[in-house]
C-alpha cells in the first residue's frame, strides 16, 4: 500500500466525517461548533453554493432540448434516469450509471449524488418528525428488534435542527405527527381543502394537513446569519436554489462549519476503508483513495463519523476488515448489510374534480397535501404490518379547446385553466427483513480497486398487501370527495427509487442482535458513530431526512462530550 502524504501529524485531525450531505453536513456544523479540528471527506467534486448552480435561474428554452435528457443519456443511464428530479438542469448533480457500479442480485434502483453536498441538493426536502408509536413498533408487532431510544429522547434534536434548517409547517396537535419549531406553513388550495373536509366528516383518524417542508417561507435571523433568503416558490430546488430557500449542506450546514476555521473540506476522496489498531481497541483513522490521480492516503482522528448515505456507508464498513473484524468492521454478530429496508411507493390514484372552476392558486408550492399514517398505529388491525403515509395535490393545467382549431382561437383556450386534477400517492412502511441485504462481491470491483456492492433487497407479502390496502382505501377516499375518473394503479418500481435507502447498521440494546447502541456509537468499537439511513432500526411512514438530522446532531453532542471526559 503506498501512503502518499505530508505526514501523519498533518493528517490528523480531532474528528472525520465520511460524506457532506444531509447527516455528514450536521455532523461537521456540530463538531467544528464545538471546537473540533474537523476533516470531511467528499467522494465527489466541490460545489460551492450558488457559484456551482449553473441552471439555477435557467428558462425552458434555454436548454438544448427543452429540460429533457436525450435519447442516448436514457439508454446510458437505465438507472439514473428513473429518478423525478433528473433532467438537463439537473443532470450535473447526479452520479451516472456507469461511474460506480453494482450487482444487483435483485431489482434495486441505486440513484447517487456524487458531489459535496450530495443528495442534500436533490432531495424533496418534506420533513416530519417520527411519533412515539413509530418508536415503540418493534416492540408491539415483534418485527426487527426494539429501538434503543424513543420520542423524547430525540423530540429536543428535532427542534435543535427545526430551527437551524428552517422548516415550514403548521401546528396540527397530531400525536401521530407531532409539531415541530415551524415556519409560516404553505397552505392548502381550495379543491385540497375540499378533500380535507370530507375525509374529516368520514373519518376521526385521518388527518389531511400541508406538508412540513425545509422552506423559509419566513426567514428567522439564525438564517440570514446562513446568508439565506425567503423561498420564491419557483420549485427548481433540484437546480439548487441561489436564494438558499430551501435546506442543503451547500447553504446551510458546510458554510456554517467553514466560519469556525476549524473545518477541512476535501473532495474527490473515496473512503476506501476505516483503519482499526488492534493493540489501542479502537478506530484510528481512515484510507482514501484520490478519485483522479489513484493514490492512497490515510488520515486519522480520534472519533469518525461514517455518513457517507445508506448503502456506502454499508460497504465502508463492510470493507474495513482486520484480524480483530474479518468480516467488517464492529461485524461481531454478523448482521453488518442485513434488515436493509425503503419506503414503498409502488401505488398511487389519479382522478378529476368537476367544481371549483373560479378557484386557482398562486406559485409552485414545494410541497402538497399529506395524511400521517392512519394503519396499525395503536395497535394491529389488519392482515398487514404498519402502515403507509398519503400524499396528494390537486392543480389545474391548461384549457383543452372543444374542437379541432387553430390561430387565435386555439392559443386563447391554451391560456386558461383546465380541470382539476388531483394525484394520490402512497408512502408504505416495509418491514425490516434478514433476507433484504447488502454485501460485498468477492469478485467485482470498481474503478479504486474497492469490491462492488451487492444489494439483494426485495418485496414482500406484507408490501403488496399494504399497496392493495392503500389503493381501496385511496379510492374510497375520493369518490367520498366526490372526485370522478378514478384510476389506480401498481407502477411495480424496483425498491430504491423511493431513495430512502435505510438499514443494515441497526440500533438497538444488544449487541447479539444490533450494531450501533443508543447514541449511534458501534457496540465494539466506540469511537465510530454512523447517523445516516444505515443506523434506522425500521423506517416509519415518515420522510426519514429530518430524523437523520436529528440523530447526527444528538450524536455529535454525545461524541463531544465523551471526548472531554476523556472516554474516547
Amino acid at each position: 500500500m503506498n501512503i502518499n502524504g505530508p505526514g501523519k501529524d498533518k493528517n490528523t485531525y480531532d474528528a472525520i466525517v465520511i460524506g457532506s450531505g444531509i447527516s455528514g453536513g450536521w455532523a461537521a456544523k456540530e463538531l467544528t461548533e464545538k471546537g473540533l479540528r474537523t476533516l470531511v471527506l467528499e467522494r465527489g467534486r466541490d460545489v460551492k453554493h450558488i457559484t456551482d448552480y449553473p441552471t439555477a435561474m435557467n428558462n425552458p428554452w434555454d436548454f438544448s432540448h427543452r429540460n429533457r435528457m436525450p435519447l442516448d443519456f436514457d439508454e446510458k443511464n437505465p438507472i439514473a434516469t428513473k429518478c423525478y428530479a433528473l433532467d438537463e438542469g439537473t443532470e450535473h448533480f447526479f452520479a451516472k450509471d456507469a461511474e460506480h457500479p453494482y450487482v444487483q442480485e435483485k431489482p434495486f434502483d441505486w440513484i447517487k449524488g456524487y458531489q459535496v453536498g450530495g443528495k442534500s441538493l436533490i432531495w424533496a426536502r418534506q420533513t416530519q418528525r417520527w411519533s412515539k408509536y413509530d418508536f415503540e413498533a418493534n416492540v408491539r408487532d415483534g418485527a426487527a428488534i426494539d429501538w434503543p431510544i424513543r420520542y423524547e429522547d430525540l423530540a429536543p434534536w428535532y427542534s435543535h435542527v427545526e430551527k437551524f434548517a428552517g422548516i415550514s409547517g403548521n401546528k396540527d396537535g397530531l400525536d401521530t405527527l407531532p409539531d415541530g419549531e415551524f415556519l409560516k406553513p404553505w397552505e392548502l388550495n381550495c379543491v385540497e381543502k375540499h378533500i380535507q373536509k370530507s375525509v374529516a366528516a368520514a373519518y376521526k383518524d385521518r388527518h389531511v394537513i400541508i406538508g412540513r417542508c425545509a422552506h423559509l417561507t419566513e426567514p428567522k435571523q439564525i438564517h440570514y446569519d446562513q446568508g439565506r433568503a425567503q423561498c420564491q416558490a419557483r420549485h427548481l430546488c433540484y437546480r439548487g436554489c441561489p436564494y438558499g430557500g430551501y435546506f442543503s449542506s451547500n447553504s446551510s450546514t458546510l458554510p456554517w462549519a467553514a466560519k469556525t476555521g476549524k473545518l477541512t473540506l476535501r473532495p474527490f476522496s473515496v473512503v476506501e476503508s476505516i483503519i482499526y489498531d488492534e493493540t489501542k481497541g479502537r478506530a484510528t483513522g481512515v484510507r482514501v483513495v484520490d478519485t483522479n490521480t489513484k493514490k492512497t492516503t490515510d488520515y486519522f482522528a480520534r472519533i469518525i463519523f461514517v455518513n457517507a448515505a445508506c448503502l456506502n456507508t454499508n460497504l465502508v464498513l463492510l470493507n474495513s476488515t482486520s484480524r480483530r473484524f474479518p468480516n467488517g468492521l464492529g461485524n461481531d454478530n454478523g448482521l453488518m448489510g442485513h434488515y436493509a429496508a425503503f419506503h414503498n411507493y409502488r401505488g398511487a390514484l389519479n382522478a378529476t374534480y368537476e367544481g371549483f372552476e373560479d378557484g386557482y392558486y398562486y406559485g409552485r408550492r414545494p410541497t402538497t397535501a399529506f395524511m400521517p399514517n392512519f394503519r396499525n398505529v395503536h395497535k394491529q388491525e389488519t392482515d398487514f404490518q404498519r402502515g403507509y403515509m398519503v400524499a396528494f395535490s390537486a392543480g389545474r393545467g391548461r384549457g383543452v379547446p372543444t374542437e379541432a382549431s387553430f390561430g387565435p382561437e386555439f392559443k386563447e383556450a391554451l391560456t386558461k385553466p383546465g380541470n382539476w386534477h388531483i394525484y394520490m400517492m402512497m408512502q408504505g412502511e416495509t418491514v425490516p427483513r434478514y433476507e433484504n441485504h447488502l454485501r460485498l462481491s468477492k469478485d467485482l470491483k470498481d474503478q479504486w480497486g474497492i469490491p462492488q456492492l451487492v444489494t439483494s433487497i426485495g418485496y414482500t407479502d406484507n408490501d403488496e398487501k399494504l399497496m392493495k390496502d392503500f389503493l381501496q382505501q385511496g379510492q374510497i377516499m375520493l369518490e367520498q370527495a366526490g372526485c370522478k375518473h378514478i384510476t389506480a394503479g401498481d407502477d411495480k418500481r424496483n425498491p430504491g427509487l423511493d431513495i430512502h435507502e435505510m438499514g443494515g447498521v441497526r440500533m438497538g440494546r444488544d449487541p447479539k442482535t444490533s450494531l450501533l447502541n443508543a447514541h449511534n456509537q458501534l457496540h465494539h468499537v466506540k469511537n465510530v458513530f454512523v447517523t445516516d439511513g444505515a443506523a434506522m432500526t425500521s423506517t416509519g411512514t415518515q420522510n426519514p431526512s429530518i430524523t437523520f438530522m436529528a440523530l447526527t446532531a444528538r450524536a455529535a453532542n454525545f461524541a463531544v462530550g465523551e471526548m472531554k471526559r476523556k472516554n474516547l
